[in-house]
C-alpha cells in the first residue's frame, strides 16, 4: 500500500472545489509535524505554490511533469552534490575499516516522482487508483536519483531500497526503476517492501502473519537495523522524502528530499 496517513486524505483536511483535500500545517522539507494551532495556509494559494515549486507542466501526452529548471530541481541538485561528496568520503573510510558500506533509498518521491498522480487526483489517495498507477511502471525519475544510485555503486557501496510499497507492487517498482536507469540491486535481498501476510521475523515486535501493527518508523528503522545487524552492513546514508523514512536511527547520515504534496507520520 502507498504511504498511508497522507495529509491529503486526512479527515482534518481542507476542501478545494469540494473534492481536493489537503491538511492544515502541510509538511515541507523543514516541517516534522502536520499539526498546527495557526490558521492553515490558503489551499488555493498553496496549490499554486506547489505548481510553481515543481514547475508543473503537462507534456505532449498530458502527463504532469516537473521542470528541470524548477526550484524543486535546484534543491535536489544541492542535496545530490552534498550527498556524493559525503558518500565518497564515507565509503573510503568504511572500506579502510573493513566495513561493508551501504546506502538506503525510499522509493516513492525519493526515486520515482508521483507528481502526475497527485495532480490528477487533486492530492487525494485511493488504494485502487494508486495501485494501478504504480503497476503501470511509467513514473519519471526524481531528478538526480538514478545518478545517485549509480554513484553509490561506483564507490563500492551496496544499495538497498526500503519502501512502503506492498509485495504485490514489487514487479511494477522493479520495472519502473529499471526504466529510469536505477537498475542496481533490485533483487528481493536488497529491496524491502511491506509484506503484511508474511512479515519478516525481524519485525516480530509489531507484525505477525496476518497482523500488521508497525508504524512507518518501526517498519523502516526495523528494516535498517536488519541490514546492519543481521546482514552486516554499515548504512552510511539514508534517503527519503518523509521524516518517517529517516527517523529511528541505524544510519550514519540522513538526507531529506523535498515533498510538499503529502505528509506521512
Amino acid at each position: 500500500m502507498h504511504k498511508t496517513l497522507r495529509i491529503a486524505a486526512a479527515t482534518a483536511a481542507c476542501a478545494i472545489a469540494g473534492t481536493a483535500l489537503y491538511g492544515a500545517g502541510a509538511a515541507t522539507a523543514g516541517q516534522r509535524t502536520a499539526n498546527s494551532t495557526h490558521e492553515p495556509y490558503n489551499i488555493g494559494v498553496l496549490v499554486k505554490d506547489i505548481d510553481t515549486y515543481y514547475g508543473t507542466h503537462a507534456d505532449s501526452d498530458g502527463v504532469y511533469q516537473a521542470s528541470p529548471d524548477s526550484p524543486y530541481a535546484k534543491d535536489l541538485a544541492d542535496i545530490d552534490r552534498a550527498a556524493e561528496r559525503y558518500i565518497d568520503k564515507a565509503a573510503r573510510k568504511a572500506h579502510h575499516r573493513g566495513e561493508k558500506p551501504a546506502v538506503v533509498f525510499d522509493i516513492d518521491d525519493t526515486l520515482l516522482l508521483s507528481l502526475d498522480y497527485e495532480k490528477r487526483y487533486n492530492y487525494t489517495y485511493n488504494p485502487v487508483t494508486w495501485n494501478d498507477y504504480v503497476n503501470r511502471a511509467d513514473r519519471p525519475a526524481v531528478f538526480g536519483s538514478p545518478e545517485l544510485v549509480r554513484y553509490a555503486r561506483s564507490k563500492g557501496v551496496a544499495v538497498f531500497y526500503n519502501s512502503g510499497l506492498s509485495e504485490a507492487q514489487r514487479a511494477g517498482a522493479v520495472e519502473n526503476l529499471k526504466k529510469i536507469g536505477a537498475d542496481v540491486n533490485l533483487d528481493a535481498g536488497h529491496m524491502f517492501l511491506k509484506d503484511k501476510d508474511h512479515p519478516p521475523a525481524y519485525l516480530a515486535g509489531c507484525a505477525t502473519p496476518g497482523t500488521w501493527n508497525c508504524t512507518t518508523v518501526q517498519f523502516k528503522s526495523g528494516t535498517r537495523k536488519h541490514i546492519e545487524h543481521d546482514l552486516g552492513y554499515e548504512i552510511i546514508a539514508n534517503f527519503g522524502d518523509q521524516y518517517s523514512d529517516l527517523d529511528g536511527g541505524h544510519a550514519d547520515r540522513t538526507y531529506k528530499l523535498p515533498n510538499p504534496t503529502y505528509f506521512v507520520s
